[in-house]
């Protein structure tokens, strides 16, 4: 029986061949962790009496939730993990050169095809776009995995999805992943590998695969993966000078479970409260007003995705009633707005382009919702309480969406606006 490329990854670097339910220590090729989840992670890892990481090559701290520091609190868990890393002579992004961890990091190289990397945050998932087995992990797991550069895992088993079709025009990634989840519910895929296949996964670009990737954690999974191609070959010719061994899953591959799906008729949808499986095409929503609009964050704040958003807002106004907070992944995705005048477009419609930061997306700062207040987000999660108060509501969308709905008040497609 052949293996899928989560278990060849997973047999690589444990070095024997793994099944799924076992468990299985494994070699890490890139443990990550930020300024939320850091400052434990170090605590536990001095508790070993250990002076040094394994590698600090392979261990990365990027601040980015709290930062530019919102408080006290803040700036102090930033501090612990900027002296660590520093002492460490680890790899660490700053404040003004990085940005979103999950940006960053596949921006820079760092997440590579055939690798096992784990990371102090549930969407760590996110680097599966690039052939590589990834997975959160919780801050204890992370301080044992720089010390001893080893974890250990219940191999998952693997869910294939095939998507069929040809996409519609204005149709992505964040489209794709939230009639995925809609489809087969948050726990769909629980403790399992979401592995996308298929022909219009084949003709999608990186930026829509790393959406799907990082939001694989919204259906239970335990990562989602695709295969290297020259997509994947293209992206990483222009950030990594490392070799790498991507992986294929074999013909004869066994599978939990194989879901296929005609997409070709799919419209542009939104997640309504309180649930990334409350999925429903925006067009259909109704008259449902809105109070703030954020567009970012480590699914849809990438350079395309802007892009995409100042389209719509060029020559338009944000809506008076709406607060419409623009956050670039990254300091590069932020200067490359700036320099294709993007900015400039984002400023005269009214809205805010902030400085890189997760923010507002898990309730931190710079656009916490007040009560009764609603909100179309291109973040990942929309639970109760997630961007401040619990009687709050969050509406998922992706980048055209959301600025479509800026400009008009109200959920709504962008065919709305013609």
């Amino acid at each position: 029986m052949g293996q899928t490329m989560t278990e060849k990854i997973l047999s690589r670097a444990a070095g024997r061949r793994v099944r799924p339910g076992e468990i299985a220590e494994v070699a890490v090729d890139l443990v990550m962790t930020n300024d939320i989840t850091a400052p434990l992670s170090i605590r536990e890892f001095k508790k070993t009496g250990l002076e040094r990481v394994f590698d600090p090559s392979k261990v990365v701290f990027v601040p980015d939730h709290f930062v530019p520091a919102k408080d006290i609190k803040a700036a102090e868990q930033a501090k612990v993990m900027r002296e660590f890393a520093l002492e460490q002579g680890a790899v660490y992004f700053e404040v003004g050169r990085a940005g979103i961890e999950h940006v960053v990091l596949p921006e820079n190289g760092l997440t590579l095809p055939g690798q096992v990397i784990i990371g102090a945050d549930s969407h760590t998932c996110t680097y599966g776009a690039f052939n590589a087995f990834a997975t959160g992990m919780g801050s204890t797991d992370i301080a044992a995995a720089m010390a001893l550069g080893t974890t250990w895992v219940r191999v998952p088993p693997t869910i294939k999805l095939v998507y069929h079709g040809t996409l519609p025009e204005g149709i992505g990634g964040k489209d794709l992943i939230l009639y995925t989840i809609g489809q087969i519910g948050v726990d769909g895929a629980l403790y399992s590998v979401m592995e996308f296949t298929g022909p219009v996964i084949d003709a999608l670009d990186m930026d829509s695969r790393i959406a799907m990737a990082n939001m694989a954690i919204e259906a239970g999974a335990k990562t989602g993966i695709f295969a290297c191609d020259d997509r994947t070959r293209e992206w990483l010719a222009r950030v990594a000078d490392r070799p790498y061994e991507p992986v294929d899953s074999d013909p004869d591959a066994e599978y939990a479970k194989v879901i296929e799906f005609d997409v070709s008729n799919l419209k542009p949808l939104v997640a309504l409260p309180h649930l990334p499986s409350n999925v429903y095409p925006a067009d259909e929503v109704g008259d449902l007003p809105i109070d703030q609009v954020v567009i970012g964050s480590c699914t849809n704040g990438r350079i395309s995705d802007l892009r995409e958003v100042a389209k719509i807002l060029k020559g338009r106004q944000v809506h008076p009633n709406v607060r419409c907070i623009i956050i670039p992944g990254s300091q590069e995705v932020a200067k490359q707005a700036t320099k294709e005048g993007l900015a400039d477009i984002f400023l005269e419609a009214g809205a805010v382009f902030s400085t890189s930061t997760c923010g507002p997306c898990l309730g931190g700062y710079m656009g916490i919702l007040a009560k009764g207040e609603r909100c179309v987000s291109t973040t990942n999660r929309n639970f109760r309480g997630r961007m401040g108060h619990r009687e709050a509501e969050i509406i998922l969308a992706g980048p055209q969406v959301a600025a479509a709905s800026a400009v008009l008040g109200r959920v709504a497609s962008p065919a709305a606006l013609n």
